[in-house]
């Protein structure tokens, strides 16, 4: 089987985007046109000749409209084989008609759920008869042509307008993204049921989809093919959703290290000037300032080096004078909730930089559910949106933090929580010291923090490194007192940590030894 002629088409569509330009094109090709409820209206106000489906099923709409497309009459004129004699014997008998084209798209659930609607709303925004139209069509694509998506009407009258026909390999094609769609719509309504009408945490079923992919340059390497998807339903807007202004594509790399860095600039929302540095989804300098020039040089200052080539976010609107300091120094992306008209400009003399505006910034408190895959599996858990303040802090050393340490310690403990575990943020006036990540013992991730403190001091000509009078967070219990020692050595003067050690007591008594203040968050954030 190869073209089929469209000579009767079932039309039916909850988005009547398209509809009537669609409905005249088919009806100047002789098509007859057959449909239901409001896409009746909607073509017969256009002055089209439209038939009813009760006049194809021989009975009414019912049940306010949950029944009129269940029936034989619609579903036969849609699943016959119809090269097949005893299909074809049956569909004389019963006086059943061939429906050739099915143009459907379904009761508009996600939108009914968004806007906040009750419970009994919700179910009867649930589509049946549209799904069942959808799948019928869709497994007999032989013969007939199913149309879910209204930015295809443009290909199916192209397909016409050749050879009044549709080709095989279209209507394959349309039945793929048919069941998607199904496939897509049955896991929205199953996780409306599992998380939000049965408030369950980890549903029996964990339906994961996404849609409108945008294919990559290229994975993590060169080797690995990449692709973006969107979630299908409620979600909350980030990088995936940022307008890019100017530059090249952005990789899977870039998506991957800027969401890193919104996730991290988010956290100050709202609050003073902040810029945000990350490099291989670490950050590598974080500050807060008057300005947001201010926090540019004092974020660029914890580690200059690692900047290079690295994304930059900012909680405010980003200004000409930012804009212009860190054209400076080589930057894959720049990410801000909205851009002066001086920083574009500014920007525009760096044609491969990417600028990103994401309007307001996540909600760093927000819920959901974090997913990874594993051989053989799926990894599930909460997102990682503790948070704590400082009526939470238990001090437990001899000397009380004063308030400039505290201010620190929170500082350094909001920065550590996107650090690659193990974890370890110096920060002091706020601005990040020094940041050492993703090592496999605490001593080391201090040592390495206090290194790059030593760099940039020495590079910038400070008479000392900022590690001196800081606060350090770890973002778990130190096991040891190794890594606090080799805080206090760098300078440090208060230590932020969960504590929960079996050794508490021993590190403890060292803080104490080396007249530390540290206080306890009983919280910790391993991020590997």
């Amino acid at each position: 089987m190869a073209d089929v002629a469209i000579k009767r088409a079932l039309l039916s569509v909850s988005d009547k985007s398209g509809l009537v330009e669609l409905g005249r094109a088919l009806a100047a090709r002789g098509v007859e046109l057959v449909s239901t409820g409001g896409t009746a209206r909607a073509l017969r106000e256009a002055g089209l000749e439209v038939r009813d489906v009760s006049d194809l099923t021989g009975f009414p709409e019912m049940m306010d409209g949950r029944v009129k497309t269940l029936h034989p009459m619609v579903h036969g004129g849609l699943l016959a084989v119809r090269d097949n004699a005893e299909h074809t014997a049956a569909m004389e008998q019963h006086a059943i008609g061939a429906i050739d084209l099915v143009v459907v798209n379904l009761y508009p659930f996600e939108a009914t759920v968004a806007k906040g609607a009750e419970r009994d709303e919700i179910i009867e925004n649930i589509d049946i008869g549209g799904p069942s139209m959808v799948r019928s069509a869709a497994k007999n694509h032989q013969f007939v042509t199913i149309v879910t998506d209204p930015a295809d009407y443009p290909t199916l009258l192209a397909e016409l307008e050749d050879a009044g026909a549709t080709s095989l390999d279209f209507r394959r094609k349309c039945a793929a993204k048919a069941f998607a769609a199904t496939a897509a719509y049955d896991s929205m309504i199953s996780q409306w049921f599992g998380f939000a009408d049965q408030q369950q945490l980890f549903p029996d079923f964990l339906a994961v989809n996404g849609k409108a992919p945008v294919t990559l340059r290229y994975g993590e390497n060169p080797h690995q093919q990449a692709a973006l998807y969107t979630p299908s339903g409620p979600h909350q807007h980030g990088i995936a959703q940022a307008e890019q202004l100017q530059g090249k594509e952005l990789s899977y790399n870039n998506y991957n290290d800027a969401d890193a860095a919104l996730e991290l600039c988010a956290e100050f929302a709202g609050g003073a000037p902040a810029v945000v540095i990350v490099k291989h989804a670490n950050p590598c300098g974080v500050a807060q300032a008057g300005t947001l020039l201010e926090a540019w040089n004092e974020a660029l200052a914890c580690d200059s080096v690692s900047a290079f080539g690295g994304i930059v976010a900012v909680n405010s609107e980003l200004d000409g004078a930012t804009a212009e300091a860190i054209c400076e120094i080589f930057t894959e992306v720049v990410i801000a909730p909205s851009v002066s008209e001086s920083a574009k400009a500014a920007f525009a003399k760096k044609k491969n930089l990417r600028l990103l505006v994401t309007g307001e910034l996540p909600d760093p408190r927000r819920g959901g559910l974090a997913v990874k895959p594993i051989t053989g599996g799926l990894l599930v858990q909460t997102r990682d949106n503790g948070a704590i303040s400082e009526a939470d802090l238990k001090v437990v050393t001899q000397r009380q933090p004063t308030e400039q340490e505290l201010k620190d310690c929170l500082f350094a403990w909001t920065v550590a929580r996107h650090v690659k575990s193990n974890a370890i943020v110096y920060a002091k006036g706020g601005a990040t010291a020094g940041i050492g990540a993703g090592q496999m013992n605490r001593r080391d991730s201090s040592r390495i923090a206090a290194m790059k403190a030593a760099e940039a001091a020495e590079k910038y000509g400070w008479n000392a490194s900022r590690t001196v009078g800081s606060a350090v967070a770890s973002d778990a219990f130190f096991p040891f007192a190794d890594g606090l020692l080799a805080a206090a050595e760098a300078g440090a003067t208060a230590i932020i940590q969960p504590g929960g050690s079996i050794r508490d007591e021993e590190v403890i008594a060292a803080a104490d030894a080396n007249d530390l203040a540290m206080v306890f968050t009983g919280m910790r954030h391993f991020r590997h």
